[in-house]
């Protein structure tokens, strides 16, 4: 695996080695040593999400609070997302800024999202299957979100608004400024 730290401190784009031959493919996921070697991060997962969505659903911006922040694995293993996350740790120097990439099941690539972070993804494609660890057990009492389209962040999903399918939940988030007075 090849690892890459995005101008967000912390957060990594993770490729993988593909082994390729006549009968497919074969990939290591997730290897915690080689993780820990790379990245200096010491992490263990607890749970393992995975959602199936159509072109256009955007799922997103959400975290959870205090003790129930969650670190993310995050992958596609079919189809194509735009993912993107944002520093939500008030005292970095990336503070309000978001990074986004597309991830695919072509290439394999995976993006590791640290607790302090909102996260979310909008599908490319039909049928997209998306998959991610989580160092720390959901707790619906801990769970916040920031709006997609939210003025502060200005992040630009490049697609159209009317095409977006959004949770009445997502709907109704609220705006970073609100949230982070």
């Amino acid at each position: 695996m090849t690892v890459e730290e995005t101008y967000l401190s912390g957060c990594f784009i993770i490729s993988p080695k593909v082994f390729k031959d006549q009968r497919g493919y074969f990939f290591e996921s997730f290897n915690q040593r080689e993780f820990k070697a790379l990245t200096g991060i010491d992490i263990s997962f607890v749970q393992d999400n995975q959602s199936q969505s159509d072109r256009g659903v955007l799922r997103g911006l959400h975290y959870q609070t205090g003790e129930h922040a969650q670190a993310k694995l995050v992958r596609v293993i079919q189809g194509s997302v735009l993912d993107v996350c944002v520093d939500l740790r008030p005292n970095s120097k990336t503070f309000k800024k978001s990074f986004s990439i597309i991830l695919n099941g072509e290439d394999n690539n995976q993006l590791f999202v640290p607790r302090g972070f909102a996260h979310g993804f909008l599908v490319l494609e039909d049928k997209t299957i998306f998959s991610y660890k989580c160092d720390n057990f959901y707790n619906k009492s801990a769970e916040s979100g920031i709006i997609y389209n939210d003025p502060t962040l200005n992040i630009n999903w490049n697609f159209p608004n009317k095409d977006l399918i959004l949770s009445e939940k997502d709907e109704q988030l609220e705006s970073f400024e609100t949230l982070f007075k």
